[in-house]
């Protein structure tokens, strides 16, 4: 488990090893790390599933390392492998494409490829050089370095490459970026009930306090039954209250109109993907019928409540509108569905699990298969008929 002072996951620059089987890329990753992080073996195929290490690359920051299966791997459990290497893809901000001295077959060339047309950025390294630059001929159109990850020669190059390649385009903007200013404050209500964690708050009310903190302003915190109290005590009104999407409801009518009002879930949406998108995507709800297909997605897996957002609160606000004949399915994690052509509305959770390239590779296979996407806060502000309200903070202030 992470301990809830290091730095989320998802937060982190995400960095993908790749390669065929037995090229280095587990000996790259513990060089690069100086740890025993991955398994190490002269047999190809050692590595099966994907290997997480963290750590500080500065100026960059906190980083992930991902270690990943062999692309040449063969049988059935082996494609499943590429499978998974594959799915790690989604979530990178940068990959290292590990080589030996076979050079740049015709698998690493397709795999250039693809990185290219993805827009990620990447670095190869040829692993096993003994000191010898290998022959590439022409211009490569990449950096790489050459180094013997086994006896960590040259392991400080691959690291300043990873750092002058990285583009440092994983800075993100703040969650509150453009809605609060310096002196000014910010009310958040966090409900406790049977659902909040115990001894402490949920990852987007820590991330968003952060974030307020960061910017010079202040942060109340309140529970919805406090909310009316806590903003008569304020002399000043704040500059906008930030809710729990599940009591948008009480807290909108608490709140004075002329209060900016949001929640914690479109602001994950705004920093992580397109919120403008999610809008859109929640009027599909205006012309489903019997028989649709809708899939309710979530980033994380947690032991489900009886009265569950995703599994029983959002399909009851929406067969509300629409009536019973809806097909729901849930999926969680890592699993997202290549093909999504079935459903007529894909509902997200906030993300705050997933980095910024999974949920941007996510709303991308959505629009490409004409398949409307929403997220949990923009749905909940939809159904309790306050979205204009609940968006509006972002459109107006030029923050979307």
């Amino acid at each position: 488990m992470e301990n809830i002072n290091t730095t989320p996951a998802a937060n982190r620059f995400t960095i993908g090893i790749f390669g065929r089987r037995n090229v280095g890329k587990s000996s790259l990753i513990n060089a690069i790390t100086k740890q025993n992080t991955a398994l190490t073996s002269n047999i190809p195929g050692t590595t099966t599933d994907p290997v997480y290490k963290a750590m500080e690359m500065l100026p960059i920051g906190p980083v992930a390392f991902i270690d990943t299966a062999g692309l040449d791997d063969v049988g059935e459990l082996g494609m499943q492998r590429v499978e998974k290497s594959y799915e790690v893809l989604r979530k990178c901000n940068f990959a290292i494409l590990v080589t030996d001295e076979l050079g740049i077959t015709q698998l690493e060339k397709d795999f250039i490829e693809e990185l290219k047309g993805r827009k990620i950025r990447f670095i190869v390294v040829f692993n096993k050089c003994g000191g010898h630059t290998p022959k590439i001929a022409g211009n490569t159109g990449f950096s790489f370095v050459c180094v013997s990850a086994y006896e960590s020669k040259e392991i400080e190059e691959v690291k300043k490459q990873i750092i002058a390649n990285s583009g440092m385009e994983h800075v993100k903007p703040s969650l509150v970026d453009g809605l609060i200013k310096q002196g000014e404050t910010a009310v958040l209500v966090t409900p406790i009930d049977s659902a909040a964690p115990k001894g402490r708050l949920i990852l987007p009310q820590q991330q968003v306090i952060r974030d307020i903190l960061d910017v010079g302003a202040m942060a109340f915190v309140t529970k919805d039954t406090e909310l009316k109290q806590t903003l008569k005590n304020l002399k000043t009104p704040p500059a906008i209250v930030i809710t729990d999407s599940q009591v948008f409801e009480r807290v909108a009518a608490d709140t004075p109109e002329d209060i900016p009002l949001t929640s914690f879930s479109i602001l994950f949406a705004k920093q992580k993907t397109d919120i403008a998108e999610m809008v859109r995507g929640v009027k599909r709800i205006e012309t489903l019928s019997k028989g649709d297909n809708i899939l309710i997605v979530e980033g994380c897996t947690h032991h489900r409540q009886d009265d569950d957002i995703g599994t029983v609160k959002i399909p009851r606000w929406i067969n509300k509108i629409v009536g019973e004949g809806l097909n729901y399915e849930w999926t969680s994690g890592a699993c997202f569905p290549k093909d999504i052509k079935k459903y007529s509305l894909i509902i997200h959770c906030g993300g705050c699990m997933l980095n910024s390239c999974e949920m941007q590779y996510r709303t991308y296979k959505s629009k490409e298969q004409r398949v409307n996407i929403t997220n949990y806060g923009v749905l909940i502000a939809y159904v309790t008929g306050i979205l204009p309200r609940a968006v509006k903070p972002f459109f107006e202030k030029g923050s979307c």
